[in-house]
Parts: structure tokens; sequence; C-alpha cells
């Protein structure tokens, strides 16, 4: 997500990266969960990447947040994968975290890596009113660590997407989510959003002034780089032109009813035969996403999620979709198994040892 300052009829719009042809397939990454361990019951695989053309690589403001079951935890720091071991994790509890810095504001790279670094502070939360809590307070905090006493300027604030899905073991994951980064629930036949995005259509179709069809065809259906509410920056659902400090969940008393079953702070449902993906907006950011996303299904037909992962990745790099706008690329692929079905996984030649670090503070 690449977002700049917004005009006075404009929401916050985004630059768009020009892609002006098809570039060679970038070097191999190692996945950045290759060191985990997320249990008998949990098949997840992730990768960040800055871009997919050797031409043009931007700066890298997404970021990833994985704790697995043994309180292992690796995020981007400095754009290079880092990890620790946090004391006193619940043995099997999970947390996973997709963000997208705005890179039209300032410090959107560090504004990521800020929550990143927050999340790893966080209790292992049990209930969606302590998760709900807790990251409001840190949204809470960083606003604070970022403003200036000397700059009243909210527009250039920075901001990060934040999807989590906090995962207790034995319960059905919760969700947290404020942007436009996305959770996606792909079967065999469809790939379906699990999330709302956080963008002007959202807000429009709130205040009755866009029915379903018009909405999904702005959030789905083509590329509009704006967003009205992140985390850190605020929102602006109210009023475009207002910055509100707070983050204002979207549930069934605010959103509209064909979308009111999809609620940012909810417990997630999931199914044993679909494959989920949590990612940010570099992988739909083209003039038509929905042709590239149908192909989503097919690529997911892999007996395991690195597999899975890296048949994305891969396609993408290959057979980019039309006019697609150069953006960072952040995915994390989860499977829910059965012990005695999970597959079996082979190694990577490219696995190479993360470093270990301490905690940074950002307070």
């Amino acid at each position: 997500m690449t977002h700049t300052p917004p005009t006075a009829a404009a929401t916050f719009s985004a630059k768009l990266w020009p892609f002006a042809s098809r570039a060679a397939a970038p070097a191999p990454m190692t996945r950045i969960t290759d060191q985990l361990n997320f249990g008998p019951t949990l098949d997840i695989a992730a990768r960040s990447s800055a871009s997919i053309s050797k031409l043009q690589v931007p700066e890298n403001q997404d970021n990833l947040l994985l704790i697995d079951a043994d309180g292992r935890a690796v995020l981007l720091r400095d754009q290079t994968a880092q990890t620790t071991q946090l004391p006193d994790w619940p043995q099997g509890h999970v947390r996973l975290a997709v963000l997208d810095g705005m890179g039209g504001h300032g410090h959107g790279r560090q504004a990521a890596e800020a929550v990143a670094t927050g999340l790893l502070r966080i209790p292992a939360c049990t209930s969606l009113e302590q998760l709900g809590a807790q990251l409001d307070q840190l949204h809470r905090k960083l606003q604070a660590h970022f403003s200036r006493p000397d700059d009243h300027d909210t527009f250039r604030r920075p901001g990060t997407t934040l999807t989590l899905l906090e995962i207790p073991p034995g319960r059905e994951p919760m969700l947290y989510h404020a942007g436009d980064s996305r959770l996606y629930e792909i079967t065999p036949q469809s790939a379906n959003p699990l999330t709302v995005d956080h963008v002007p259509a959202t807000s429009f179709a709130m205040h009755g002034l866009l029915d379903e069809q018009e909405w999904w065809q702005q959030v789905h259906g083509e590329h509009r780089a704006q967003i009205a509410q992140a985390y850190i920056l605020g929102n602006a659902f109210t009023n475009p032109q207002v910055l509100d400090d707070g983050l204002l969940p979207l549930d069934a008393s605010n959103l509209p009813p064909f979308l009111r079953h999809l609620a940012d702070r909810r417990a997630v449902q999931v199914r044993a035969d679909a494959t989920y993906l949590l990612a940010t907006d570099g992988f739909w950011s083209c003039a038509h996403p929905q042709p590239w996303i149908a192909r989503w299904p097919a690529l997911m037909t892999q007996p395991a999620a690195a597999q899975a992962l890296d048949a994305l990745f891969n396609d993408y790099a290959a057979n980019p979709p039309p006019q697609l706008h150069i953006d960072n690329l952040s995915a994390i692929v989860i499977r829910f198994v059965q012990p005695t079905a999970r597959p079996q996984m082979a190694s990577n030649v490219d696995e190479t040892a993360l470093p270990a670090a301490p905690i940074p503070s950002h307070f």
C-alpha cells in the first residue's frame, strides 16, 4: 500500500507503481515460517517480498508477525526476517498477522514494524473482548508515539493495515481487522473474502449510497488505492475530511445488510477442506482483480501450505495480472488439519536460520 495525502475531494489516495512489462521471476525466497512449529493441527507458511519485479523494487513497507505454538516469533525488522523467543507463551497458542504500511505518509515501514513489535508484547488472548482491548490500547500508544507536538496535520500521520488471527489451542480463530489487507477462504470452487475493506466505498455503503453490486464492483472489481481507516492513522468513516483518532469496528450495528456477516472483530468458523489466506493488497492491485483471484482455487490444490504459498508467488511472478501496479507482497497460508491428515513437509533447500534478536522498544 503506497498512500499519499488526500486532496480536498478525496479521502486517502495512493501513489501507484507503473508496471510497463512482464518482469522476470525474483530470486527464490526462504519462507519465513521454515523455522517455526505450529503444532499438529495447523499447517502454515508465510512470505514477504518488496516486489516481483527486478526493475522496480520499492521499500518493503509490509510486515508479518507469526508466533508459533512454542512461543517462537518471527517478524520483519529493517526489511529482514528475525526471530525471538517469547517467555511464558502458552503452549499451542498461535498468532498470525499481516501489515501494510502506508507509504504515502511518513514512516510507513516504521509504523508497520512498530505494530508488529508491539504485538509481541500483547499477551495471548482467549476472548474477543480481551483481544480488542489489547489491540486498541496498542493503537493509542503508537499513535501517541508517532505524534509530534508541533505537527497538527493528522493527514501526515503514519498508519498501517492490521489483519490478525488469534488462535487459542482447540478454539476457533479470532479476527481483528483494520485497513484493506484481507482474509480469504479458498476452496476448490471459489476464493471468498472474509473481511471488509476499510475504503471510501464501504463508507458510502454504510451511508446507503452504494448497493451490494456497486460496492462489490468498486472494492473487488477494480483497483482504487484509497483507504478510510488504518491502524495508528485512525478513521474517516463519519466524515472523509475529518480524521478521528480512534478505530471504528465495523459490525452489524453500522454495516449494510449485505456485509453484516463480515464484522471486523469476530470468531471465524473454519473448514477443514479450505485454505485460508492472509494477504496484503499487492496481490490484487491491478485493473481487474477478479480474473486473477479466480486462479487461486486451482493454485491452492497443493498437499501442503508451503507448496500452496509457493504456487501463489510463482504464478504471480510468471503470469502477472494485466495493468499490475507494483507493490509489496505479503501472505500467510493457513490450513486447519486433523493430526493424522497433516501433509508430509518437504525440506526447503533455501532454508536459512533466522537471526535471533531482542525485542526493541517503540515506547
